[in-house]
C-alpha cells in the first residue's frame, strides 16, 4: 500500500473496497458515515478522513463529513499503524489512545471488515 493518507492511497484503498465483499451494516441502518480525525500529521496530508458505507459499498474520500454517525479521533501514527496492521485496535481503544464520539456500535464489524480488506 502507498504511504498513509496520499493521494495514492486513497486510490489504493478505494480499489480494494470496490473489490471486496460488503459490510454489513448495522441494524435498520441503510448507510453510515465514520469520520477518522487525524491528529498530529503532516501539515501537507489531510487531518480526516471519511470512510462512508452503504448498501452500495465503501468509499473513503479525504475530509471530514458533518453528518457523520461516528467520529474517531486519534494520532497520526497511531492511524498509520492501524491501517498497516502494526496496532490492534482493540488495544488502542482500551489504553485511551483512540477516542470515540457517536454511534460506537458500527466500529467492532467495521475494524473486522477492514482488517480483512487491508490484509488482502
Amino acid at each position: 500500500m502507498s504511504d498513509f493518507l496520499s493521494d495514492q492511497w486513497f486510490e489504493d484503498l478505494n480499489a480494494r473496497l470496490y473489490t471486496s465483499a460488503p459490510m454489513a451494516l448495522p441494524e435498520n441502518a441503510t448507510a453510515c458515515q465514520v469520520v477518522f480525525d487525524v491528529v498530529q500529521g503532516p501539515a501537507s496530508l489531510p487531518h480526516a478522513l471519511t470512510l462512508s458505507i452503504s448498501n452500495e459499498g465503501a468509499r473513503v474520500t479525504p475530509g471530514d463529513a458533518l453528518a457523520a454517525d461516528t467520529v474517531v479521533r486519534l494520532s497520526y501514527d497511531d492511524a498509520a499503524a492501524l491501517t498497516s496492521g502494526r496496532l490492534d485496535s482493540a488495544s488502542a481503544l482500551r489504553d485511551g489512545r483512540i477516542k470515540v464520539r457517536g454511534d460506537v456500535n458500527v466500529l467492532v464489524p467495521l475494524a473486522i471488515w477492514l482488517r480483512a480488506v487491508l490484509a488482502d
